[in-house]
């Protein structure tokens, strides 16, 4: 038999299928999308949750003529799928495949916007409408531009996406917000917002209400004015009652709902009516995060962002040796156990930044915002100024949310916050979205800010132990990978602030190397060896404040000092050590600087996008000889 996929070029298509079809069709694509994650790591239980929702949505709806957003967007394989992109699905994540998120530049037609950051999409969404309103207004010319967008219990919750609510309402703008309510964003959603979501859901009298007020209206004759008036306070009265405080009608938002997210014919009733309102509205639908994989269904989070898996059993194939997110979190339960004045925060990845285990054993010292990131540093401010020390683990590309309580509520206030910096640097898969490429010179320009990145499982936890020391605030960063053994003599001694480590000795040039390139610049000098050029390598740890002696002498000593770092160069590491030189040392030591170019880096694996950039223990030899050999022809 002739799959129903197989007649779904585009959106369009979907129209030609009837009801029993279009479930179908979800069930093929429920299938396509388990096993190509199985093959290719994926978000696969967010994507299971919302097949029937995104199929009945782009029935409804006429793109490209019509605008779909998703928020996030880790939810938009189906979207992917009927958009024309079904038989290079296989490539997902894949170096010059397919991105795991939407992407303009991978299908401008279907895809609006770029996007791997939550809480986004309504202001996107009321952007484009008024922009739809001004024209229709100006060139008088009716656009029949429908704008609906998809967005996540735990999205909604982040400032953001209040602040686009609160103009949307203010506004009167005519748009489609589907709130997909699945009590999860990556780990199960907290907040009042999710509390008070689920009060909704457990008000069924409330569109019955709604329905039996409205026949009553229709009843009313036409000179029934103030019976029509006392009618529709009773309505709203009541609803009140039923739900405390009615907060998106409050808004100005018609709400509808809640409602099976499941349920292919009650949606498809419902966005057609809903679409054709001149008003915003606010539809709450009500999936289930992993729906028809039983696996993907009992463990949520696990299956949230997942590695390859085994589909029958569901075991996912393990990387081998420790992580550095597993190390922060053995050496975070030790330091808790040793100071009652540590706590822990973290904005809804309290599993994927290692503090789940501290939440369990210290439950009163552990805070998770919710996707929340400006509002976690803010609270942690308040939690120094009140005597502890909060350590504020948010991956690198998240924490640039944040930017601005950096500054103003910890560093201007010199409060005693560490951050803790997960995933930094180049990010495996997910693209220029999550890539954590810029921390290190939005970090460096802060005033009060120490800025350090560990080399090695040893490194790391003595970089905690300082942190934990020391009055100013201070961030460390690390990678999304397994901490590497250069067979270096294990240290239990205090690090000093601001001082680097020489892990090998030689003569001909320095390299000052930064976090998890340490060892690659180590490699790198054994290569370089056998071209008879003799490189020092120094753990540099510090960022901010820089080993200034260490660089001065080793100025005076070598030919040359390269840096290498897995940020982007502009502002960078090896900026900060080529200004040092330049303003302070007399005589000027060629530098030269390696790091991440001056673009948004596209998905991939991450020794592959660090070969591209010329950062794999190879290229970082090449880069050397080249480099040296030029001063030596000289």
């Amino acid at each position: 038999m002739t799959k129903i996929l197989d007649k779904v070029h585009r959106p369009h298509d979907l129209k030609k299928l009837s009801i029993k079809e279009l479930q179908a069709l979800a069930v093929e694509i429920r299938h396509l999308i388990i096993d190509t994650v199985a093959k290719t790591g994926g978000h696969l239980a967010s994507n299971l949750g919302t097949i029937e929702l995104t199929l009945a949505l782009h029935y409804c709806l006429d793109m490209p003529q019509d605008v779909i957003l998703f928020d996030v967007g880790h939810q938009a394989y189906t979207h992917k799928i009927i958009t024309g992109r079904k038989n290079d699905f296989t490539t997902l994540r894949q170096p010059g495949g397919l991105s795991g998120f939407p992407d303009i530049d991978e299908n401008p037609t279907y895809d609006y916007f770029t996007v791997g950051h939550s809480s986004t999409s309504i202001s996107w969404a009321l952007g484009l409408a008024c922009a739809r309103d001004i024209k229709n207004r100006e060139i008088k010319k009716l656009e029949e531009r429908k704008i609906a967008v998809v967005i996540g219990d735990a999205s909604l919750a982040n400032g953001m996406a209040f602040e686009a609510l609160n103009h949307t309402g203010h506004l009167n703008k005519k748009l489609m917000v589907i709130l997909n309510d699945n009590e999860h964003s990556i780990s199960p959603s907290i907040g009042a917002l999710s509390s008070y979501l689920n009060r909704i859901v457990s008000s069924p009298l409330y569109n019955r209400i709604r329905q039996d007020v409205e026949k009553l209206l229709k009843r009313v004759p036409w000179f029934g004015f103030r019976t029509l008036r006392a009618a529709k306070k009773l309505e709203m009265g009541l609803i009140k009652m039923l739900v405390p405080g009615l907060w998106f009608e409050e808004l100005g938002f018609r709400y509808f709902g809640p409602m099976s997210g499941q349920d292919i014919p009650a949606m498809i009733e419902m966005f057609k009516n809903a679409s054709n309102l001149d008003e915003p509205v606010l539809i709450h639908l009500l999936t289930k995060k992993g729906k028809g994989y039983e696996h993907a269904e009992n463990a949520p989070s696990k299956f949230h962002s997942a590695g390859k898996f085994e589909i029958c059993s569901g075991i996912m194939k393990k990387s081998t040796g420790k992580s550095y997110t597993e190390v922060f979190q053995d050496k975070m339960l030790e330091l808790g156990e040793k100071n009652e004045k540590i706590v822990a925060i973290t904005a809804a990845m309290p599993g994927g930044t290692g503090f789940e285990a501290f939440g369990e054993k210290y439950p009163h010292r552990f805070f998770d915002t919710g996707i929340a990131e400006e509002h976690a540093v803010g609270f942690a401010a308040g939690l120094a100024r009140g005597g502890f020390k909060p350590v504020v683990a948010i991956y690198s590309t998240f924490l640039q949310r944040s930017f601005d309580q950096i500054i103003h509520d910890v560093c201007l206030q010199k409060l005693p916050v560490v951050f803790a910096i997960d995933r930094a640097g180049i990010v495996p898969d997910d693209g220029p979205t999550h890539n954590g490429i810029f921390d290190i010179a939005y970090l460096r320009l802060i005033p009060n800010m120490v800025v350090m990145a560990p080399s090695d499982k040893d490194e790391f936890e003595r970089l905690l132990t300082l942190a934990m020391s020391l009055k100013p605030p201070c961030a460390i960063r690390y990678p999304k990978d397994c901490v590497p053994d250069m067979g270096l003599k294990k240290s239990n001694s205090f690090i000093p602030l601001g001082k680097s480590r020489i892990i090998r000795e030689g003569k001909d040039v320095s390299i000052f190397a930064l976090g998890s390139m340490v060892a690659l610049a180590f490699e790198a000098a054994k290569i370089l060896e056998t071209r008879d050029i003799y490189a020092e390598v120094v753990d540099a740890r510090f960022v901010k404040p820089l080993d200034q002696d260490l660089i001065s002498q080793k100025a005076r000593e070598f030919k040359a000092i390269i840096t290498v770092e897995d940020g982007v160069i502009s502002g960078g590491f090896g900026s900060a050590v080529s200004e040092f030189i330049q303003n302070n040392l007399t005589e000027h030591c060629p530098i030269k600087i390696l790091g991440l170019p001056d673009k948004f880096l596209k998905h991939g694996k991450r020794d592959q996008l660090l070969s591209q950039c010329g950062l794999s223990a190879q290229g970082i030899a090449d880069s050397v000889k080249q480099f040296y050999t030029s001063l030596v022809i000289k």
